[in-house]
């Protein structure tokens, strides 16, 4: 997993695939977390793509960097807790101008299940699962 974190904390920026009814919707991404062993990710309660992970919380993120890209898929599964929404607005502090921790907005989906491939046009593709 920290091979995914630290690939995706240098990428920057990643797309987050989710479903709403049948139609795929993609949109770029910028908070990755690790807590407690856990990779999260960082949202909130009245944008569409919590509306759709808790419709359907299998997922999936896309980012590439060097010539290489990763897709992790999972099941993203809402962690409630202050402690986890706490950790997220510490890793990025610039988020603490739009989002606090205990405003009933502020949402952090760790990702469960997860198959993570990083791929490139050079080598073959290495699956990693946590």
């Amino acid at each position: 997993m920290q091979r995914v974190l630290e690939f995706l904390k240098g990428a920057g920026t990643y797309y987050l695939a989710t479903v709403e009814g049948d139609q795929p919707r993609v949109r770029p991404f910028g908070t990755i977390n690790e807590f407690e062993g856990k990779l999260y990710i960082q949202t909130g309660k009245v944008k569409n793509v919590s509306k759709q992970l808790h419709a359907n919380p299998k997922a999936e993120i896309c980012a590439f960097k060097d010539g290489e890209w990763l897709r992790v898929a999972g099941t993203f599964v809402e962690d409630d807790r202050m402690e986890a929404r706490e950790a997220m607005l510490e890793a990025y502090p610039d988020l603490k101008a739009m989002y606090s921790a205990d405003d009933g907005n502020t949402e952090v989906f760790y990702i469960k299940d997860a198959t993570a491939t990083f791929s490139s046009f050079t080598k073959e593709p290495e699956v990693v699962n946590f």
